[in-house]
């Protein structure tokens, strides 16, 4: 019997979650995963130009505009959690008080780098976020851009003093310590989504993979590797 296997495009905020949810899922049901990681926002951009795949995990939004250009099966889509973004620095440095929008902002000015991500949903938010609390100037020459995925890796080689992203993709970094999440007035929590490709291979597959992301084990998971569960 010939193996099934599930291409799968995902992004990089559930990825600590899918390394402990895929086995598992391969195990269960005999089938092959293959993920792929990339920002969502490039993963709609792949799709759009012909990547082929059979299941999707990007931000809600992405998932929805896919669906509604007839890449995504609309009705298979599933919500899977949300996070909000946080602040990381490295090993052994003091860790600022962000707890407060002022804290935040002293924190932003006295780090002499700190690394967002390029076109990841949390980069361009941040972007926005350094014109609304009126420093985007003083911060202007201190911005790296990070590449795809961990951008606190940056920190970890010394690369920059602070990294800003979505907190699951902070949390599993080595060589970096968490320093927490944004102040609620400023917080942006994004909501991550599953869905099937319309030109899947094997649809019933591709669903069952799907259907496994809210079960309640795997909530529990991605609760612990930082995504919190979409409040009812």
């Amino acid at each position: 019997m010939e193996m099934v296997n599930i291409d799968i495009l995902s992004t990089h905020a559930v990825q600590e979650a899918l390394s402990e949810l895929g086995p598992l899922f391969e195990r269960a049901s005999g089938f092959n995963l293959s993920i792929d990681y990339d920002p969502a926002n490039a993963l709609q951009r792949r799709i759009e130009n012909g990547t082929t795949f059979d299941v999707v995990i990007a931000t809600r939004p992405v998932i929805d505009r896919l669906a509604s250009g007839g890449k995504v099966h609309r009705e298979t889509s599933v919500d899977v959690g949300r996070s909000g973004l946080g602040v990381a620095v490295s090993q052994g440095a003091a860790k600022p008080d962000i707890a407060t929008v002022d804290g935040f902002k002293r924190a932003l000015i006295a780090a002499h780098t700190l690394v967002r991500s390029k076109e990841g949903t949390s980069g361009l938010y941040f972007e926005k976020l350094l014109e609304r609390l009126g420093i985007a100037d003083a911060m202007r020459n201190k911005i790296v851009l990070g590449p795809s995925g961990r951008i606190a890796e940056c920190v970890a080689r010394g690369d920059a003093e602070m990294a800003v992203q979505q907190s699951p993709e902070l949390l599993p970094v080595k060589g970096v310590q968490y320093v927490g999440p944004l102040p609620d007035e400023l917080q942006l929590y994004t909501v991550f989504a599953a869905g099937v490709s319309t030109a899947a291979k094997d649809r019933a597959a591709a669903k069952a993979f799907v259907d496994t992301l809210v079960t309640p084990a795997a909530v529990a998971v991605f609760k612990a590797k930082g995504l919190e569960p979409i409040p009812a």
